[in-house]
């Protein structure tokens, strides 16, 4: 049953979040632990998190950076790992289609694979919910508060301890997403992208510069939207067929 009121709907979201606050807490502060690696100044490590708030392009980032990569391969490879977030925001749009544009901005903003799995499980269970934003808005914010804390302690921790995130913490963020991605595959198009993504990262694991890995995003991606588009006119025309009858 829907929750009766906004904060009632707020509270819940950031409730069922909780599983993936654990999950995302090692992450964050690795990639805190991280930026004294990249001789970047604490500072620049948290504004990046509160800026940006996506951890696996903030990994990448970090990585070109200390490795002295340029500005523009560090956009490019940041921009091709959150593709993945269109694939999230079209399954999402019919849910927030009626808001208003500083509603969806601000949902936008806060939309991470976490914040994804949980909403998205919540519109399947309640989909004619008229409060639905106020459980994305209590997910979202309580994803990014997270996120801030983890990355603060790691910035704390990584300039005490400079050899953290060789300590093995980076296994939970393994998990955490094998539990974010297994229940998402009851749809076609998310398992026809999974099984795409996943097949060619194989094949080309051997590129240099990890280029395999973006490869297999794009074409996760792409393959997503093509079997989205496919199965949304599937069952379009299935309602047209329907309405005849």
């Amino acid at each position: 049953m829907p929750h009766p009121t906004p904060l009632a709907s707020f509270t819940a979201g950031a409730r069922d979040t909780i599983p993936m606050l654990l999950g995302a807490a090692p992450f964050g502060m690795i990639f805190g632990a991280l930026v004294a690696t990249a001789q970047m100044h604490a500072w620049q490590g948290q504004l990046m998190s509160l800026a940006v708030f996506a951890g696996s392009s903030q990994f990448i980032a970090v990585g070109l950076i200390a490795s002295h990569t340029g500005f523009l391969v560090i956009w490019l490879a940041t921009f091709i790992v959150n593709l993945r977030h269109m694939l999230y925001a079209a399954t999402l749009l019919p849910h927030v289609r009626h808001l208003s544009k500083g509603w969806r901005w601000l949902l936008g903003c806060l939309l991470t694979d976490e914040t994804f799995a949980v909403v998205d499980r919540y519109y399947r269970e309640h989909p004619n919910t008229q409060l639905g934003h106020w459980y994305f808005l209590g997910s979202g914010l309580a994803m990014y508060g997270n996120w801030q804390c983890w990355t603060l302690v790691g910035l704390l921790f990584g300039a005490i301890f400079p050899q953290l995130q060789t300590l093995g913490l980076d296994f939970a963020m393994v998990a955490t997403f094998i539990a974010i991605i297994v229940p998402q595959l009851v749809r076609l198009p998310h398992f026809v992208a999974a099984l795409a993504a996943g097949t060619a990262a194989y094949l080309l694991q051997d590129l240099p510069y990890k280029l395999g890995l973006l490869v297999a995003i794009a074409v996760g991606v792409s393959i997503g939207l093509l079997a989205s588009h496919w199965s949304a006119n599937k069952t379009g025309n299935k309602n047209t067929s329907a309405e005849k009858v």
